[in-house]
């Protein structure tokens, strides 16, 4: 397996899976649209292992001309978050699930893809009963459109037999954090330290709830893994993305900021209502594929308050750097 279509490749996690790749040899056919740009592939872009190709995962002819020859494909294209998707439902549905549904419809019939890697998300999970820990074996409960076209597509996936050599695993991230060449703020951890690295208050809204977090390097290192597993340990299966140790609630990160930043300005807005409260364990992709993260929610925010402290980025409040 030597070639490797990545859906998303300028985007926040697409663009460090494909420099991943690349570091491991790998021929990567980068397929994106490019909605925020493609400076995120500048510095590969001339790479000897990279083929670039602008493109829609909607358009039938787009995927067709980017399968060619592909051995494995990472599917990482899509309208992504609970307020892009609410802000821009039609196109999260026509995405989503429409195209992402072409993708893996053309992909099923194309011999030479042997392999179909989702990022699904822990969204799914919505909201936790009481305060056990969640798994690929608990009850799905989306409570946003973002989520539910996750789940359904994660469901469409895992139940297609129509080919016993077609591998497909569906992989429920973590929120997501860190530094990435298409860089992100609109994200929990990335926008706490980057409000209060700039000297502003930082509002909390209900700081009680939990989340699981992981960096994005993680992320997409966790996809490299999945496709170098021997197949009958991932075909047809789904994996939680993460650490069982990185779950948080809003205020303990507002807690390791302090530790950064001990004269931080932190407020705390009563919220006793949040669909989404769960914690992850994610112990199965530990034992089944050994996989191990190599940051830390602590390490990440030192990542994100260092580029801001020493003005690697003009202007982080740029829109460029959010989803909507």
């Amino acid at each position: 397996m030597k070639r490797i279509l990545v859906t998303g490749a300028a985007g926040y996690i697409g663009s460090v899976l494909t420099r991943q790749l690349l570091a491991k040899n790998y021929t990567v056919r980068a397929f994106d649209v490019l909605n925020f740009g493609g400076e995120a592939l500048i510095d590969v872009y001339s790479h000897k292992n990279l083929e670039f190709i602008k493109g829609d995962i909607r358009k039938e002819a787009d995927i067709r001309n980017a399968i060619k020859d592909v051995d494995a494909v990472v599917h990482l294209a899509a309208i992504v978050g609970d307020p892009a998707c609410a802000a821009q439902s039609d196109v999260a549905l026509a995405t989503n699930w429409e195209g992402s549904k072409l993708l893996f419809d053309i992909c099923q019939d194309t011999p030479s893809v042997k392999r179909f890697v989702f990022a699904s998300t822990c969204s799914n999970y919505g909201k936790m009963e009481g305060h056990d820990f969640l798994n690929e074996e608990s009850p799905l409960r989306p409570v946003s459109l973002y989520a539910e076209l996750k789940v359904k597509f994660e469901k469409y996936i895992l139940e297609s037999k129509k080919r016993s050599d077609f591998i497909a695993t569906a992989l429920r991230f973590a929120t997501v954090y860190g530094l990435s060449s298409r860089m992100r703020f609109d994200l929990t951890v990335n926008e706490f330290m980057r409000e209060v690295a700039l000297g502003r208050e930082l509002v909390i809204f209900g700081e009680q709830f939990w989340r699981p977090y992981c960096h994005v390097a993680d992320l997409a290192g966790a996809c490299v893994i999945v496709l170098e597993s021997e197949e009958s340990k991932v075909a047809n299966n789904v994996f939680g993305v993460g650490d069982t140790n990185e779950n948080y609630q809003k205020k303990m990160i507002a807690d390791e900021i302090i530790k950064i930043i001990p004269n931080a300005k932190i407020k705390y807005v009563q919220r006793n209502v949040d669909p989404r409260d769960y914690r992850v364990d994610f112990s199965k992709i530990t034992n089944i594929l050994g996989f191990k993260i190599s940051w830390t929610v602590p390490m990440g925010l030192e990542e994100i308050y260092s580029i801001i402290k020493n003005g690697i980025l003009s202007n982080p409040d740029s829109i460029k750097y959010n989803n909507i």
